[in-house]
């Protein structure tokens, strides 16, 4: 597997994190888990244990279900910034060590990813809403299918 495969790899699942914060580490674990990659004996294969593909599901699940509510801040604040920018980084590190590659860089792509996926996601989601005149709701179920099955193509392409 090519470098600027891998890199690519990680770079992307860091936009899966930047249109939902966990969804991209979950995919990855479960790709751990799974079996369809692995880190060796590497400090993030607890990622890819049972508890932890629970949690990393558990907490995609819950910001599933919480940014649907009107409270919930833009992810393009900076709180959401923040966490798009680390789970993206996490997730990079994940598949860049996966794919014998540096887990820093990785972490830079993924974390980059984050923002472009905060970004570009609320850009498409905003513009989607206005143009079809549809609740905002039914663009953001979209949007987690996107999130859900991408994560999980990147994830499977090792």
């Amino acid at each position: 597997m090519s470098t600027t495969y891998v890199l690519a790899l990680a770079f992307l699942i860091g936009v899966i994190s930047g249109l939902r914060t966990f969804t991209g580490t979950a995919t990855v674990a479960w790709g751990l888990h799974l079996g369809w990659f692995n880190v060796g004996s590497s400090r993030l294969a607890f990622v890819g244990s049972t508890a932890g593909a629970i949690i990393f599901s558990l907490l995609a699940f819950a910001e599933l279900v919480v940014d649907k509510l009107p409270s919930t801040p833009s992810r393009t604040s900076a709180r959401g910034l923040i966490g798009r920018f680390i789970f993206g980084g996490f997730a990079g590190a994940i598949l860049a060590t996966a794919g014998g590659e540096s887990p820093m860089l990785g972490a830079v792509l993924g974390g980059g990813g984050g923002i472009a996926g905060a970004f570009g996601g609320h850009w498409v989601r905003t513009r989607t809403v206005k143009a079809l005149k549809c609740p905002d709701f039914v663009i953001a179920i979209l949007e987690d299918a996107v999130a859900i099955g991408g994560g999980l193509f990147i994830a499977s392409r090792f």
